[in-house]
Order: structure tokens, then sequence, then C-alpha cells
């Protein structure tokens, strides 16, 4: 029986499991009973690409099937400082399941989308959890807390996603906010509004938010990014007609 490696981001974790990625994203978000729902992400790990930092070896020894021949669900390899020991070239997929236990795969693109104009709405996802604005485009705000620091604060690699904002990226003080389903959108345009002035490039929204996020808010023609020191990957979100048409079921599931 196969032994698959996954990189789960929420909550970050290094994972073995026997399970194939759209069973492994169902057990992993609803659990078997006990478990209350709750949305997955998780990539695919190439564990030869991984280095010797995890005890691999140890983990896929214990990854065995039970004794009435199901499949072994999961075995922890690690719950702490994953995400530096990953290098972008050990990811594959990155899967998207829902609080229901639908799976959306992700490819990597091999560039990242233009950076475009206005402001920017950005949910960290690993190893820090905090909702930040910026005027500043994806690359350029990686590498301001990770390769090039400009404050005190410095990650050695982070996960985290483009969020939708609508007209607010262009007007945050008089644009409508549609459907936008952020709470607190008062304190949100504030933040938009002073990472407008000149001399100040990202605010932090909320410090310690849920982990959790609705997947129809990611920004159209933007998505996940990975980095680890100067790599950065790209997995573009497919737009909401394209879900729509090619994932029905998986929509209607993250919208549920």
């Amino acid at each position: 029986m196969q032994t698959y490696l996954y990189f789960s981001l929420v909550p970050e974790a290094l994972i073995a499991s026997q399970l194939p990625p759209e069973k492994f994203g169902q057990y992993y978000a609803t659990g078997y009973g006990y478990k209350s729902k709750g949305q997955a992400l998780f990539f695919d790990v190439d564990p030869v690409r991984l280095g010797d930092f995890f005890d691999l070896e140890a983990a896929f020894e214990r990854c065995v099937a039970h004794p009435d021949g199901r499949p072994k669900s999961s075995v922890y390899v690690s719950t702490y400082r994953v995400l530096e020991h990953v290098p972008v070239d050990a990811l594959g997929s990155l899967h998207l399941t829902t609080a229901y236990g639908a799976t959306l795969e992700l490819g990597r693109s091999a560039d990242l989308p233009p950076a475009g104009d206005g402001l920017h709405l950005y949910k960290e996802l690993a190893p820090v959890t905090s909702l930040v604005v910026s005027d500043q485009d994806p690359r350029t705000f990686y590498e301001g807390i990770t390769v090039q620091p400009s404050k005190f604060v410095r990650f050695p690699g982070l996960a985290f996603v483009e969020l939708e904002l609508g007209e607010l990226a262009s007007d945050p003080a008089r644009g409508h906010v549609a459907d936008l389903p952020y709470p607190n959108l008062h304190h949100l345009r504030e933040a938009l509004l002073e990472v407008s002035q000149p001399d100040k490039s990202t605010k932090m929204v909320e410090r310690v938010p849920s982990g959790e996020f609705t997947y129809r808010t990611v920004k159209d023609g933007s998505g996940f990014y990975f980095g680890n020191g100067t790599d950065l990957a790209f997995y573009p979100m497919p737009s909401h007609h394209d879900l729509r048409q090619d994932h029905p079921l998986w929509w209607r599931s993250a919208n549920q």
C-alpha cells in the first residue's frame, strides 16, 4: 500500500498517510465521527527532496495498515517549525478541502501573476495566521518579511493567500463592499487608508484571526503563495466561473 507525505498548513504539520489526497482531505477535514468540521489545506510532498531534518524512515515504518486491512490515516512526522524545512522544490499539488470534505487540487504556475494596481489583502497561513493589508504586490510583500525584511519581524518562509478587496482596493474610503464577508469592515477601511499613505506599506488588520477563511474570497487572478528563502511558488485559484463549471460539487460544498 502506497504511503503519501503531506504538508498541512492549517495547522502546520508534516503527515504521512496511506490515504490518497481526496480521501486524506475528507478524513482530515471531517474526521471519523467525533472531530468537528473544518477546512484543510495541504501539499503533496516529495520525501526525496526533504533532506534529513525529519525522521521520515521511522514515520514510514509506523505508517502501516490496520490488522483488518484499513489504511493508516495519519502519522504525524512533525508539528513544529515544519515550513522552514520544506523547500519549494519538494512541493507538488496544493489541495483545498472544504469543511464538508470535498477536495480541489491546484497545480503550480510557472510564473507569478502580474503585479497590477491597487491595494492588497493577505491572509497568512503559516507559520503565522495574521490578516494584513499592503500596497505591495505578493513578491515584494513576501520578501519584505523574509529575505529583505524592512522591520525586526522576519520569517524563514511564509505561506499566504491573497483575498479579494473589490472596489476597496482602489477606493478604500468610498468603495462599495458588495458581498465581501469580512467582519469589521470599518476597521479594514481604516487599515487600507493607512497603507495608501507613502510612508506606510503594510498594516495588520487582525493579529490572531481564525485559521479558516472563505474560499470564494480568494482574489480573482491571484491565489496561494508558498515561499522558503528566496524561492516563491504560486498556485493560482480558478475563477468562480471555472469552479462552477468544472468543479460544481466542490464549489457547492465550499459555499454551504
